[in-house]
């Protein structure tokens, strides 16, 4: 039968309780294993707890959303949407009176104005274009047109400018929003030029022989005469805003009116607007050029932003 081994050695009793230690051993050892499987797990990049080795969700560091990337920003951009009527009117509102209160708190430079006055029309000159003074004097001298053309320079082309925004906003809101930030860009490029360039106008230039229709004709309400000439900047004259607005206006109206009648009336505003405000003084030819390039800047800017023509509708999906 052989010599006993240690386990037969044992007596059943003994046995018996080794028995019971090695299977609660092994148990032991199961639970431990599943316990590092779980952990292991926790670990993962699908965890959530607070040991999790992933991206911090909750914290302060969290990236933004893609709803604030750069190119989820110029989609809703781009995506037309009607226009809410109570900001428009918020935003044309407190636009120009930042406008006005900028462009007046340029420095009066006087007589920087004064030499660049003398410049541009010593240059015009030289080309044989100074065509401002002969206009001045013969327009003058019919008073009740000269009289209509200051009430149009000091007011009017406001009237016409919020005019067309209206009529914008009314027939075409699925193309608004582009055409009215031509228009606030083309405002707000022409500070530069205020600020860049004080110029006088015409009218205030010493030696240069022309009218000042508004003070001869003493026009109510013009911001160049009496106590609202100081609180009015009368040197930023270049460029034109009188001609950024009304050429605007012409385009805009002439590219989405039906009637051949409104589109022609929308062309000649603008050239009628250029004969005001060198009849009136108040303006330089090359001031219009100023306004033009503008407005040219504004329509680039805004078919950069748009990545299409300004007036052309946006693509459907």
């Amino acid at each position: 039968m052989g010599e006993p081994t240690a386990d037969t050695a044992k007596s059943p009793k003994a046995r018996r309780a080794d028995h019971v230690d090695t299977a609660g051993a092994g148990a032991a050892g199961a639970d431990r294993a599943g316990t590092a499987r779980t952990g292991q797990g926790a670990s993962g990049p699908d965890a959530s707890g607070p040991d999790s080795s992933g991206p911090d969700t909750g914290g302060a560091s969290r990236a933004p959303g893609p709803g604030w990337s750069p190119g989820a920003l110029l989609t809703r951009l781009r995506t037309p949407r009607r226009p809410r009527l109570w900001f428009e009117l918020v935003l044309i509102g407190v636009s120009y009176w930042l406008y006005s209160l900028i462009r007046n708190a340029v420095p009066a430079q006087r007589a920087t104005a004064l030499r660049h006055a003398h410049g541009v029309w010593g240059f015009e000159r030289h080309l044989g274009l100074g065509v401002e003074h002969s206009v001045n004097h013969a327009l003058d001298s019919v008073t009740w047109l000269i009289v209509g053309m200051n009430y149009y320079y000091a007011s009017l082309h406001f009237v016409i400018t919020i005019g067309v925004l209206v009529w914008l906003y009314v027939a075409h809101p699925d193309r608004y929003a582009p055409p009215r930030l031509v228009l606030f860009a083309t405002t707000w490029l022409a500070l530069i030029g205020f600020w860049a360039y004080p110029l006088a106008p015409p009218r205030l230039l010493p030696g240069g022989g022309f009218i000042d229709t508004v003070a001869v004709h003493d026009t109510w309400g013009s911001l160049s005469q009496g106590s609202l000439a100081h609180v009015s900047n009368q040197y930023a004259a270049m460029p034109s805003m009188h001609i950024g607005w009304s050429l605007w206006c012409g385009v805009t109206v002439f590219t989405l009116a039906r009637r051949r009648w409104v589109r022609v009336v929308a062309l000649l505003y603008p050239v009628f607007t250029l004969t005001v405000i060198i009849a009136t003084g108040n303006h330089f030819w090359l001031d219009a050029v100023g306004g033009v390039v503008c407005l040219g800047a504004g329509y680039g800017l805004v078919w950069l932003l748009y990545g299409r023509w300004v007036y052309r509708p946006a693509p459907t999906s």
